[in-house]
């Protein structure tokens, strides 16, 4: 059994009844939507024709959302239906950048997820959707598509039918009939400074001049709905937070494994300053919740979802944080001479190394997992992750060395490590954003990264501070002092938080619906 919906975009008039139905059943707050009519005007006055399109979740059959909540909030249902379920949702936003179609919002009144659910309560109760009810065009059809003998297969078997980016291979369960590609495909028709009736919300006004659109058609947005980016500043600067705790951890038990050195650099500041940032990451994470009284969901083996790797993240921070505090209890109980621990030390820089290079890796699998943000399905953002891990990270130790007696030798290894992280950032940074993409989605991101309205604070600001800190670390490492690798741990930690802003903010530019 698998239900569906199929829209026949000939006969609707656009009269919003399926919008409003759909808000009063579900009490759905003011300016978040469900269901939605988008309008798209296409030629010039006065040949001009308007072509609309009732947007809403596809209930795919592989649904990405699904497969990303970390607490199984949301669930297919036996009958294909995606549905939520609020109490068990941390308003970790992960499910909106999972979904290709900008269909899951955050509801204003309960601070948690929610969405079109095909009105599973009243498929329950023998009902039709309020929607399908409501359309004076019947313009909505239901049903079971597997059921050969139902209206909706049958009517699906006469006519072509089309769905929105089929590219995503999510198998939705919504099918067009009769539907203007420039509806469809959210690049198609940027907005064209206002829509019909209202004033379009910043990010489509931002976004619009870098779309590609239709040179043709002239294809142009008169009416949507506003989607605001589900992540800012408090994501960017978790990569940033997290990389430096990774990048301590393993730069440290390099050092440590190495060298001679065993000094309080090795013995006690490296793992502290892993403990100390992945400390600030968490409480970054656990701040952007939006219903944070639900954290501790997380940890509950009854809620996780183990496919998740949000979830999965939270066991390789809490594994790092493990090995470095236990790194750090070590060595500073020999420090103290209370007992003698150092031969423990080298044993735990075996265990950090892989504890240090998941901990700054697993996001990449997070961010394949937001399968509507294209930009981040880097096949290289793994090994980027851990290249800026040991950029920051050598980048901090260079500026706390020197503060508590660090030897010329063990600063000029931490210069070579960052000019390292550096070489290696700054290369994937030029596959990542240079390459050709699979998308156009992932075209038109890197675009405003390196040629739109992100590439002052890109070139100016990250990839010039990291060829500048590279620079600095160099001169240090072959004699030029220790003052030069402490400007150069300074500068690299702006470098890679512009980096990590422009990175998470333009892959949620281009719009999705």
């Amino acid at each position: 059994m698998r239900y569906g919906f199929a829209i026949d975009q000939r006969t609707c008039i656009g009269c919003h009844a399926c919008t409003v139905a759909c808000k009063t059943e579900h009490d759905v707050p003011l300016g978040k939507f469900r269901t939605w009519v988008k309008y798209v005007e296409k030629g010039e006055y006065p040949d001009t024709t308007r072509e609309m399109g009732i947007m809403r979740c596809n209930h795919c059959t592989d649904a990405p959302c699904v497969k990303a909540c970390p607490t199984q909030a949301l669930f297919t249902r036996d009958d294909g239906i995606v549905d939520f379920d609020n109490e068990r949702c941390i308003g970790c936003k992960m499910c909106m950048q999972a979904c290709p179609y900008d269909a899951i919002y955050i509801d204003d009144n309960t601070h948690t997820a929610a969405k079109c659910n095909f009105c599973a309560h009243r498929i329950d109760n023998g009902l039709e959707p309020a929607c399908v009810q409501v359309c004076p065009t019947q313009s909505i059809w239901m049903g079971d598509i597997d059921d050969p003998t139902s209206g909706i297969s049958r009517f699906l078997s006469i006519e072509p039918v089309s769905v929105r980016t089929p590219e995503q291979g999510t198998r939705p369960n919504t099918y067009y009939v009769g539907a203007d590609q420039s509806v469809l495909d959210p690049l198609a028709a940027p907005v064209d400074g206002s829509y019909l009736w209202a004033n379009p919300d910043p990010l489509r006004l931002e976004t619009a001049a870098e779309l590609p659109g239709d040179p043709v058609s002239k294809a142009r947005l008169t009416y949507n709905t506003a989607h605001p980016r589900p992540w800012g500043w408090k994501v960017w600067t978790y990569l940033w937070t997290k990389s430096i705790a990774a990048g301590a951890l393993i730069v440290g038990a390099l050092l440590l494994l190495t060298t001679s050195d065993r000094s309080l650099l090795v013995t006690t500041a490296a793992p502290f300053v892993t403990e100390a940032f992945l400390l600030l990451t968490s409480v970054l994470l656990i701040w952007d919740l939006k219903r944070p009284d639900r954290f501790l969901f997380l940890l509950d083996p009854r809620k996780i979802n183990r496919r998740s790797w949000l979830a999965i993240g939270g066991i390789f921070l809490g594994l790092g944080a493990a090995v470095g505090g236990l790194w750090f209890l070590a060595g500073a109980v020999t420090e103290l001479g209370w007992a003698d621990l150092g031969g423990a030390l080298v044993p735990l820089a075996w265990v950090a190394i892989p504890a240090g290079v998941m901990t700054a890796g697993y996001t990449a699998f997070l961010f394949g997992q937001a399968e509507g943000r294209d930009l981040w399905q880097s096949p290289v953002l793994f090994w980027h992750l851990l290249a800026q891990a040991v950029m920051v990270g050598a980048g901090v130790l260079l500026v706390v060395g020197p503060a508590i007696g660090a030897g010329t030798a063990t600063i000029e290894w931490l210069s070579w490590a960052l000019v390292a992280g550096v070489g290696a950032h700054l290369l994937i940074t030029l596959v990542e954003f240079g390459g050709k993409h699979p998308t156009r989605n992932a075209e038109v991101a890197a675009h405003a990264i390196t040629r739109g309205r992100y590439r002052i604070q890109f070139w100016g600001g990250s990839v010039v501070l990291s060829v500048v800190a590279a620079a600095l670390a160099a001169g240090s490492a072959i004699g030029g002092g220790v003052a030069l690798a402490v400007l150069a741990g300074l500068l690299v930690q702006p470098a890679l938080l512009l980096h990590e802003r422009v990175f998470v903010m333009a892959a949620q530019d281009p719009p999705l619906s």
